[in-house]
């Protein structure tokens, strides 16, 4: 196929037919606000803001830009969050408490264990992945520093808020599927997570 590069001519965005909207989205989260039975589809008004005329009516807002957890992302831990259920996992549990069992689960075992068992959800493998690779190498710290009790108190106790910051990250992220990652070991679980 050879390109005309005459001169003078019309752009080729003006003259090429457009695609039409998609009909469904390929990301489960999205796909809860649309009316399956009959897509939606938008009337475009052609304003001229140049010449000082206004639309007729204010648009509309996108519900399908919005999270689809949106009046239940303040939820803490004690309400439900039973729209969290629309991501699969391979244990049949809810996305949001099986990521935060790779935190509370005795880690480094919870996330190996969640390694073993979960193929479905690149969510909870990645917190698995974290939750291996973080607590792994706190574990050798620990036996390094083994010989001191005061350090291993200080250790114990440091390790045990980073586990709870950590599980309670993992829980609220599950809404929107966006990972906390810590440094080092948050990038190189995404790394690993990739290459799977």
């Amino acid at each position: 196929m050879a390109a005309n590069f005459a001169p003078y001519q019309d752009a080729p965005e003006a003259s090429r037919a457009l695609s039409p909207p998609p009909l469904h989205s390929p990301r489960t989260s999205l796909d809860r606000t649309r009316n399956t039975l009959s897509p939606r589809t938008h009337n475009y008004e052609q304003n001229d803001y140049f010449q000082g005329q206004s639309p007729t009516s204010p648009p509309e807002p996108d519900t399908e830009r919005i999270a689809w957890d949106e009046p239940t992302r303040n939820s803490g831990f004690g309400r439900p969050r039973s729209d969290v259920d629309m991501f699969t996992t391979s244990l049949g549990w809810r996305l949001d408490y099986e990521a935060c069992l790779a935190y509370l689960l005795l880690p480094p075992a919870g996330g190996v264990l969640l390694l073993v068992l979960e193929h479905q959800s690149d969510y909870v493998r990645f917190h698995a992945w974290q939750s291996s690779l973080l607590f792994a190498v706190v574990f050798v710290v620990h036996v390094i520093f083994s010989w001191s009790s005061w350090i291993s108190w200080m250790l114990f106790v440091l390790d045990i808020a980073g586990i709870g910051w950590l599980t309670w990250r993992a829980y609220l992220d599950a809404a929107t599927l966006d990972r906390y990652e810590v440094p080092f070991f948050g990038p190189l679980a995404s790394s690993i997570l990739d290459d799977e």
